[in-house]
C-alpha cells in the first residue's frame, strides 16, 4: 500500500518580485515499509521536497497524500498535529537541547503528544529507546559530554519516541566520520527491516544512498530515473 503519494508538486519561493522555482512537477510514491534514499546535489530541491513530505511546508501546487488523505492544503496547526503523530525527523546538526540530558532530550516531543502519559511513563519510554540505540549507560549525560555519533543516536531515539510511521533523515551522517556513519546507517536499516518504519533518507552522497532499498535522484527540481540519465516528470 502506498503510504505517501506525491502528484505534480511544484514549489516556488518569492524574493520580492523575483520567482525562484525549486520543485518543478514532482510525482512519486513511497510504499509502507520502504527505505528510500532521495539523492541530489546542493540546490537540487531535495531538502525542499523533504520539508513538504514532512509537513513542514506546503507546496505551491500539486497534491500530497498520506495514508489516503490529501494534506497539501492543511493549516500549520493541522500539519503540526500530523507531524507529531506520524513523522520523526533526524537532521545533520542533531538539534539537541544544550544543558539537557540525553533522557530529557528524548522525552521532549512527549510534551506535545495527545497521549496521557505520566512523567514516569515518559521517562521509561525515553530510557527504553536510548537503550535500543546503545546509549543505556549515557542517559544522564548532557550534549557536551557526548560524541557526535552519540548525539545522533540521541536524536534518533528522540525521533522514535512518538512511534512514528515515517522517519525522515536529512543528511544524518554529514557531521560524522565514516565508521560512525556506517553504524548510524546500519541502525536505520534495522529500524526499517525489524520495526517496519518507512524511512526517507536525504543525501548527496551515493555511498550513503546505497544503504537504501531504492534511490530516487533529483536534479534542478525534477526527478530522474534510477540511472540518473534522463529527467522525468512522472512517478518514480
Amino acid at each position: 500500500m502506498d503510504l505517501i503519494t506525491v502528484r505534480d508538486i511544484h514549489k516556488t519561493y518569492y524574493l520580492g518580485e523575483v520567482e525562484v522555482p525549486v520543485l518543478k512537477g514532482v510525482s512519486l510514491n513511497v510504499v509502507q515499509g520502504e527505505f528510500v534514499a532521495l539523492m541530489g546535489s546542493s540546490g537540487s530541491g531535495k531538502s525542499t521536497l523533504m520539508h513538504i513530505l514532512g509537513c513542514l511546508d506546503n507546496p505551491t501546487s500539486g497534491e500530497l497524500w498520506l495514508e489516503g488523505h490529501e494534506i497539501s492544503r492543511f493549516t500549520a496547526k493541522e500539519r503540526a498535529r500530523l507531524r507529531n503523530r506520524f513523522i520523526g525527523f533526524v537532521f545533520q546538526s542533531f538539534n539537541l537541547l544544550p544543558r539537557t540530558t540525553a533522557l530529557e532530550n528524548v522525552m521532549m516531543p512527549l510534551t506535545y503528544t495527545r497521549e496521557n502519559l505520566s512523567e514516569q511513563q515518559k521517562k521509561e519510554r525515553a530510557a527504553e529507546l536510548l537503550q535500543k540505540v546503545g546509549l543505556g549507560d549515557r542517559i544522564d549525560h548532557q550534549q557536551s559530554q557526548l560524541s557526535g555519533g552519540e548525539q545522533q543516536r540521541v536524536a534518533i531515539a528522540r525521533s522514535l519516541v512518538n512511534h512514528p510511521q515515517i522517519l525522515l533523515a536529512d543528511e544524518p551522517t554529514g557531521n560524522l566520520d565514516s565508521r560512525t556513519s556506517d553504524e548510524i546507517l546500519q541502525m536505520f536499516r534495522l529500524l526499517n527491516s525489524v520495526d517496519g518504519i518507512t524511512i526517507i533518507l536525504v543525501t548527496h552522497d551515493p555511498v550513503v544512498a546505497r544503504f537504501a532499498q531504492r534511490i530516487i535522484l533529483i536534479k534542478d527540481g525534477l526527478l530522474q530515473d534510477s540511472t540518473g540519465l534522463r529527467e522525468c516528470g512522472g512517478t518514480v
